[in-house]
């Protein structure tokens, strides 16, 4: 039997972190050559597995405790972290280690422990200046062989196996934008370096390229996607240069990056000199590291509420039947919680709705479905709970909520970006900006369809408009694969009995959805239904949605860019 000390029980809970990280560093790292094969079914299959791998890994690590009989006795849980963070001080992973251990521990201890005695409440280990093997990214000087031949070294030390469509017609098209970068008059001085990433960030079909201009003066982030031909061959698509191009990369409404990372938080820091403002834990989320997201989350949330004064309230727009959804004005996102009980016409469970938002989390999101962090045991100080929002959920989420002392705790939550509901936002919108969203809207639609998804509820209300204005579905309880649905026809009426029926006189099957209804289904006035249909029609169709089955039942799935087409090179592949 093994010693049953602080030290051995530290040692066993890192050494299942350190099994994580391995396996997780493996599966990204693996991008690279299933990128190589053009396996994008290896792709999805991936993205999916790497999702589960945390709390698989948290399950062995919390079974092997039981061979320490006094890990379940919270006295020694303190000296368990005390030991635990020594084992950090060399780390190269050191606050992944320790949302690991805040992950067995809060599984093995009651939940009252919050405290900084028994899980890192905060950080105990810098992530500071950690030494890795590789350095993280790699300078160049374009002083040394000019500006064009740093770029073409760039590419070639990636070391791709694939060959190179053409390699130089890419870098005269990379080059005229890169040097538009540099500050007048354009001319490469000795101060000039090009900043690279050590990995490239794999996602989808494409492998992108991420660095930074540095002219001395100034830092001009960029990336390159990298994509491949039907021939397999490599070449350059486009290059996003500055925060608000390359925002869309990173956006969470997308699948996570795919990044072999020795030292995470030294790739986070390269990050942060290209989105100052972005949170540490979007970061983390967008690198596929969801749980350390989570952490850091929660404690800007703590941290938030330390600092502010305004209290949480119901959310403005229309109210859902599923989720009760409430916010703090300070703070840019919305709480969602499952009602206990469903009106009609809703036909689902509780059971079911958490189905959905596990699907959204496996499937690529192309940009049109907002990503959400789960929570269990949500405590918020009862003295910021509006008491109409605590009515609220009295009412509708009975028993889900717990009162401990001054905290009211929130059994499941889930808690998204907040936006503004797209009928809110075409409220009172001018020509072009009510033209804007309903294309938008279209798009989102068109694009969610092409990755195998019909949002079910097409309601304006259940979408929402980002800070950039794009348009972002967040209402899952009724989604459902296109390739499940059957797309009709509307009968056409045999006698005026039929005509003036309020009921549907035609049998009417549990997938079966008319294309045609969806305009009037969605727009009070005809104004709006001719705008969406001149820009949208096909969509009111069985023909569009039948095509779209036919060519996902080929496992061909539309490859949406999280850039606009006009950003592309000129030789397009498609």
């Amino acid at each position: 039997m093994p010693t049953d000390g602080p030290t051995e029980i530290a040692r066993a809970i890192l050494d299942g972190f350190d099994k994580h990280y391995r396996l997780f560093r493996a599966i990204s790292a693996g991008a690279k050559e299933r990128f190589e094969r053009g396996d994008w079914a290896a792709v999805r299959q991936a993205n999916r597995e790497r999702i589960d791998m945390y709390d698989a890994r948290v399950r062995e690590a919390v079974a092997g405790l039981q061979r320490f009989p006094r890990a379940s006795d919270e006295v020694l849980w303190p000296a368990i972290k005390q030991a635990y963070v020594g084992l950090l001080l060399e780390h190269q992973q050191p606050e992944l280690a320790e949302t690991f251990f805040n992950s067995v521990a809060t599984r093995v201890l009651s939940r009252t422990y919050y405290t900084n005695a028994h899980i890192f409440w905060r950080p105990a280990v810098s992530t500071e200046h950690i030494e890795s093997l590789c350095p993280t990214y790699k300078v160049y000087y374009p002083a040394e062989r000019g500006l064009r031949g740093t770029l073409k070294s760039i590419f070639l030390d990636l070391q791709l196996l694939s060959s190179w469509e053409d390699l130089e017609r890419d870098l005269h098209s990379l080059l005229k934008v890169v040097s538009e970068l540099l500050p007048k008059p354009r001319e490469v001085t000795p101060s000039l370096q090009v900043h690279v990433l050590s990995s490239l960030f794999y996602r989808n079909r494409s492998a992108y390229l991420v660095g930074r201009l540095d002219t001395g003066a100034a830092e001009f982030p960029f990336a390159v996607p990298i994509r491949k031909n039907s021939k397999g061959e490599l070449y350059l698509d486009a290059v996003l240069a500055g925060q608000e191009q390359m925002g869309t990369l990173f956006s969470l409404a997308r699948a996570y990056f795919m990044v072999d990372m020795e030292v995470p938080s030294a790739f986070v820091s390269f990050l942060k000199s290209i989105f100052p403002g972005k949170p540490s834990a979007e970061l983390y989320i967008a690198l596929g590291l969801q749980k350390q997201g989570k952490t850091l989350f929660y404690r800007d949330l703590f941290e938030h509420l330390r600092h502010s004064t305004d209290r949480f309230v119901i959310a403005p727009g229309v109210k859902g039947m599923v989720m009760v959804v409430f916010t703090l004005p300070s703070f840019p996102y919305v709480f969602k919680v499952i009602r206990d009980r469903f009106e009609p016409p809703k036909d689902v469970d509780r059971q079911k709705v958490m189905e959905q938002y596990q699907v959204v989390k496996y499937h690529d999101r192309v940009g049109r479905l907002a990503d959400t962090l789960e929570y269990s045991d949500v405590a918020l100080p009862r003295s910021r709970i509006e008491p109409s929002l605590m009515a609220e959920l009295e009412r509708l989420i009975p028993s889900q909520l717990e009162l401990d002392g001054e905290r009211l705790v929130i059994k499941h939550v889930y808690i998204e970006r907040r936006m503004v509901p797209l009928d809110v936002w075409l409220q009172g919108a001018d020509d072009e900006k009510f033209k804007r969203g309903l294309k938008e809207f279209g798009q989102a639609i068109r694009e969610l369809a092409g990755a195998n998804i019909f949002p079910g509820d097409l309601l304006l209300k259940n979408f929402g408009v980002t800070r950039s204005g794009r348009v972002v579905f967040y209402d899952y309880d009724e989604l459902a694969e296109v390739t499940a649905c059957t797309f009709r026809h509307l009968p056409t009426p045999r006698d005026d009995d039929e005509v003036m029926s309020s009921e549907p006189w035609f049998f009417v099957g549990a997938t079966d959805i008319f294309p045609a209804e969806l305009p009037t289904f969605l727009f009070n006035s005809a104004k709006a239904r001719d705008l969406f249909l001149s820009m949208h029609g096909d969509l009111a169709t069985p023909e569009f949605w039948k095509a779209k089955q036919e060519q996902l039942s080929r496992g061909v799935e539309d490859d949406v860019m999280p850039y606009p087409e006009a950003r592309r090179f000129p030789h397009q592949h498609g």
